[in-house]
């Protein structure tokens, strides 16, 4: 017999165990996605704890005040709203980022932009014969609708010699990007400014990375519920088809970047057909697409001849 008093707890106490059977019953039965993990989480952010923790004390008594921050997360989360904006945070590229309803929420298929940049770069840096230990040194690059700042932070932390600039529409958006780059220690490397995409850059860049919005309007009704009524719409469509924005873009990183400068861009999952033309000669050269771990082609990139 378990004499532990925190085993028996009162009606108005729950302890960790049954804290997180009720969390994950109740999204459960509300259909939501990945329904134990969003529950884990939640727990987590309002106990302040690691997983390793919370499997570890599960007959820890929730404080009172903890345990109705916990049942108000869950029947939030219940009606819709995501995980990442009800604790504040997303992990991208092995860092943590501050999100909240006026930015996406980076995705794991973003990172492929990271990776094509990174690799495109040192592929560039081995033909002009230079050495192959890629710091950035002396390279600038320009992240289009930075969001968050994921990619322009991520690409901070990967190329410490590197100048960048991140660019938004949304003063909203661009506040929490600089709070990230200042999270992760590179707020001194990144300009942020408001830009509606590459507007007034002429020949500034080595390369032009972006995860522009590209979701059509008329596919709004297909989207989860969690991405439909609480991701920012201007960040989220790309027009009525999705891919409109790509035509404006290109053509003004044509003007943007360097002779031999990048572009590298993510797509929507029926975005190629529009986009890969567009990146074609005379302007660009190179043109190649990686497919994301789903096997959809997820970012394009080319050269500027």
């Amino acid at each position: 017999m378990n004499d532990n008093p925190q085993s028996h707890a009162s009606p108005e106490t729950i302890d960790v165990r049954n804290a997180l059977k009720r969390g994950i019953a109740e999204l459960r039965d509300a259909n939501v996605p990945s329904y134990t993990l969003a529950a884990e989480l939640l727990l987590l952010h309002v106990l302040g704890r690691d997983r390793t923790w919370l499997y570890a004390h599960p007959e820890e008594v929730v404080p009172g005040l903890d345990g109705h921050r916990f049942v108000s997360l869950i029947l939030r989360r219940a009606s819709g709203e995501p995980t990442q904006y009800l604790t504040g945070k997303q992990e991208f590229w092995g860092l943590e980022f501050e999100v909240n309803p006026d930015v996406l929420i980076p995705r794991p298929e973003t990172e492929h932009v990271i990776e094509v940049a990174l690799d495109r770069l040192a592929v560039r840096e081995i033909r002009a014969g230079r050495k192959q230990t890629l710091t950035g040194e002396g390279l600038r690059i320009i992240d289009v609708g930075t969001g968050s700042g994921c990619i322009a932070v991520a690409l901070a932390k990967e190329l410490p010699g590197a100048q960048i600039t991140a660019t938004d529409i949304s003063e909203a958006a661009l506040a929490i990007a600089k709070r990230n780059a200042e999270r992760h220690s590179v707020r001194n490397r990144i300009a942020f400014l408001k830009r509606n995409l590459l507007e007034g850059f002429d020949g500034m860049y080595d390369a032009v990375v972006s995860n522009p919005p590209y979701i059509g309007r008329k596919e709004r009704e297909t989207l989860m519920r969690e991405v439909r009524e609480h991701e920012p719409e201007l960040a989220l469509y790309g027009g009525e088809e999705g891919y409109e924005l790509y035509a404006d873009l290109i053509a003004q990183a044509a003007r943007s970047v360097t002779q031999g400068g990048l572009i590298v861009l993510e797509l929507g999952h029926n975005s190629l057909q529009a986009v890969q033309p567009l990146l074609e000669l005379p302007h660009w050269t190179r043109a190649g697409v990686t497919n994301d771990l789903a096997g959809i082609p997820r970012v394009i990139a080319a050269e500027r001849t």
